[in-house]
């Protein structure tokens, strides 16, 4: 009995306090290890390593021959296992929560795996000499593991019972709609990297896109997505949501200092600083959309099985005089 007591307090279901933490964590070491990826980039680090998964064709770690490229490259690499770590931790304190709850464990997973992938995928940039579609396929995984880590986030703080709508179906029809053109923004933004200077390596191609036309399609991406989080501003204000009337004013907010930062950029021929800025302007983006689509939904706490069989049988009761 002794020996079961001490286990019990050795070995402790992790709170939901520090569950939603850990998820946090999650969002923002990813989030984080896209501004770095960006400084690899934008130091024309990207081959400081020149090769993968080793560093070089004799090492797994940068060698001083390599300078300060080899550093920032390998220093980015080491990054991915601090990330890792975290959603690990995330994972770990999802199994150990209790109760269980339906929907958290597959989400985590995903964060996890997606840590993983990523490094592969970065493996494939450097073989490939930093092929500018593979760097944007890069990016966008990245999009899609904070992608996760926000649900998974959003999710730890919701009940479990059943979702249930707050806003009319033609809005979330229309928060849908505007999520999907920010993945289109997004997209081609990789596009209008690919097509600058920023190559990562003074001898990386470019994907020989004219960049003033495809920073036009993006520009003009920009403005459609910002006329339509405008349009969801007063379409939650005129239906009395005010959650999600908040969450997109923050969109709305969020999109035009990302548009101000694009737009000093072009006409100042792309300075580095500048462009490190806009990738984290991206992740930012993203999660005020996410923010949104998760604002025109709820989640109602489960009602207990009792309360449910008294209400019934109060309301199977006659009322005589």
């Amino acid at each position: 009995m002794r020996r079961i007591c001490a286990v019990n307090r050795i070995v402790r279901p992790v709170s939901g306090i520090l569950l939603r933490r850990l998820a946090l964590a999650s969002i923002i070491a990813n989030v984080g290890i896209v501004v770095t990826g960006g400084a690899v980039r934008l130091t024309a680090s990207g081959l400081g390593c020149p090769t993968w998964p080793r560093c070089t064709d004799d090492s797994y770690v940068t060698t001083p021959e390599m300078g300060v490229y080899g550093v920032i490259e390998f220093g980015n690499r080491m990054l991915t296992f601090a990330v890792a770590l975290i959603a690990l931790a995330t994972l770990l304190a999802v199994l150990a929560h209790r109760p269980r709850r339906p929907g958290l464990l597959a989400l985590a997973v995903g964060v996890f795996l997606g840590i993983p992938a990523q490094a592969v995928l970065g493996g494939i940039t450097v073989l490939t000499n930093l092929n500018p579609w593979v760097v944007g396929l890069h990016f966008l995984a990245s999009m899609a593991v904070i992608a996760a880590a926000y649900a998974l986030w959003r999710r730890i703080g919701d009940p479990d019972g059943p979702t249930v709508a707050v806003v009319p179906a033609p809005l979330r029809a229309l928060a849908r709609v505007t999520t999907g053109v920010t993945v289109a923004v997004l997209i081609v933004g990789t596009w209008v990297t690919g097509s600058g200077p920023h190559a990562g390596d003074h001898g990386a191609a470019r994907n020989g896109l004219d960049p003033e036309t495809i920073s036009q399609v993006h520009a003009d991406g920009v403005f459609l997505l910002i006329g339509l989080s405008v349009a969801l501003i007063f379409a939650f204000r005129a239906v009395g949501a005010q959650r999600a009337t908040r969450a997109a004013i923050v969109l709305v907010a969020v999109e035009l200092g990302q548009g101000l930062i694009g737009f000093v950029q072009y006409f100042t021929h792309v300075p580095a600083i500048l462009v490190g800025a806009h990738m984290l302007g991206s992740c930012l983006v993203l999660l005020a959309a996410l923010s949104v689509q998760w604002s025109t939904r709820e989640r109602r706490p489960v009602t207990p099985a009792a309360d449910v069989a008294a209400t019934h049988a109060e309301e199977s009761v006659p009322v005589t005089a």
